[in-house]
């Protein structure tokens, strides 16, 4: 099976900078936008392996979301595996009411973000946005985010800033996703009050006892954050790539099995190569859905293709 080469080191540059020093996205080239998220890293990763034997060129660039956005924009970015919405309408609706992009499908089902608290806190009673106000001096007005410029970060600064569930004197603590996460295990492992942006697909969800906040005013989206993880392609090269739309149309997976990649890359830290290629090894069923009606681009179809290089 080909193997993805490794991803730049981060880079967390401004657009400009970034792609000014850049050469032109090469329009043969399938460019793919991947924020340091493990799952999105993982998919990403799959994509590459299966899309590689076909006859298509890929890279990735390993970039901030806001980059990510204005890439497909400037036409550096052809795709991004991890379009969270309704968090990140802000960045999606303009560009897609523009035209720049096409949202292809939904390629995760079950996902959700929103707050979460240790099990503990929430059988204590903890259970709502509407119970932190009460308990500030617990938490000491710290609410723990994954970065700045997230789309979380954004929702919850929007809601300090309008007060919302008596927010205003709260603050966000800005880290990484390592570093919140580590935040989250240090407290439990203490039996301390803490209260952090949670999602799944995440290994968290399989390693640590949280529970999901409810949330009435649909800060994260309804149904309390339940949400859509899209594949974006930008509009351009998706009118030039019908057949790689197609793949796309039909490259989706369960939260369970993304949360899974996302413990074994980002937890586990196993290979991002070796953890993309296990899951089609194990999976030889769900990639030939996958490549239903792909073709290489010789116009041969694609599933002998893959088939024939399964656990080899």
């Amino acid at each position: 099976m080909t193997h993805l080469k490794p991803l730049a080191s981060g880079i967390a540059l401004a657009t400009t900078a970034l792609f000014a020093s850049a050469a032109q996205a090469d329009d043969q080239t399938l460019d793919f936008g991947v924020p340091a998220w493990p799952g999105i890293t993982v998919k990403s990763a799959i994509a590459e392996q299966l899309l590689n034997p076909l006859g298509y060129e890929t890279s990735t660039q390993e970039i901030g979301l806001q980059v990510i956005y204005q890439g497909i924009e400037s036409g550096d970015i052809d795709a991004f595996l991890g379009a969270w919405l309704p968090a990140q309408l802000e960045m999606f609706d303009p560009r897609k009411e523009s035209g720049v992009l096409i949202d292809v499908a939904n390629n995760v089902d079950g996902a959700q973000m929103t707050l979460a608290v240790p099990e503990y806190l929430y059988e204590s009673g903890i259970q709502s946005f509407a119970d932190l106000d009460a308990n500030r001096d617990q938490f000491e007005g710290e609410i723990y985010g994954f970065g700045a410029g997230s789309a979380a970060s954004e929702i919850l600064h929007n809601a300090i800033d309008n007060d919302t569930w008596g927010l205003g004197d709260w603050q966000v603590v800005d880290t990484s996703e390592v570093g919140m996460l580590s935040a989250a295990r240090d407290a439990i492992s203490r039996q301390e009050p803490i209260v952090w942006v949670g999602w799944t697909p995440h290994w968290m969800n399989l390693e640590l006892p949280m529970r999901y906040l409810e949330d009435p005013e649909d800060l994260f989206g309804e149904n309390n954050g339940e949400s859509d993880v899209l594949t974006l392609l930008r509009s351009d090269y998706a009118e030039a790539n019908p057949n790689v739309v197609t793949f796309f149309e039909q490259f989706t997976f369960s939260a369970e099995e993304q949360s899974w990649m996302i413990q074994a890359f980002g937890q586990e830290e196993q290979d991002l190569a070796d953890v993309a290629e296990q899951w089609i090894n194990d999976h030889p069923e769900r990639i030939e859905a996958m490549l239903a009606d792909v073709t290489t681009t010789d116009g041969d179809p694609a599933w002998p293709v893959i088939e024939a290089q399964l656990n080899n």
